[in-house]
């Protein structure tokens, strides 16, 4: 089997790096995950996620004309598809709108209340 650019493979974890892993695929062939392709998260450090000799199923990405091939792990794994046309029903405009200026009255009474009892009130005299 060829290695072409989309097709799924086994390898096996052969060294880590800084920057990414080398994994090695069918007829001695070595490829490279960048750390960017190991986890669908950050990576900070790949040794959390990878080791040597570990057996994994990568993805090719790319193969340059120089015989290097780009590998990744996250995109090797099959994403369960999302139903489409699911929407959840949202409210219309005019009614949050409503509940808008609702709470928004609520919040301004309740800042004027605050507000004046601290500062004595409206036409508080002061001797």
């Amino acid at each position: 089997m060829s290695i072409e650019v989309g097709s799924k493979l086994q390898g096996k974890v052969t060294g880590i790096t800084n920057f990414g892993a080398f994994i090695e695929l069918e007829e001695g062939k070595t490829g490279l995950v960048h750390i960017s392709e190991v986890a669908d998260s950050y990576v900070k450090d790949i040794h959390e996620h990878l080791s040597v000799g570990e057996e994994v199923t990568v993805k090719v990405i790319n193969v340059e004309k120089d015989g290097k091939i780009g590998l990744s792990i996250k995109k090797a794994k099959d994403k369960p598809k999302r139903p489409q046309n699911t929407r959840v029903q949202t409210e219309n405009f005019e009614s949050k709108m409503n509940r808008f200026l609702k709470d928004s009255e609520d919040r301004l009474a309740s800042l004027k209340k605050h507000t004046e009892s601290k500062r004595g009130g409206r036409g508080a005299k002061r001797g």
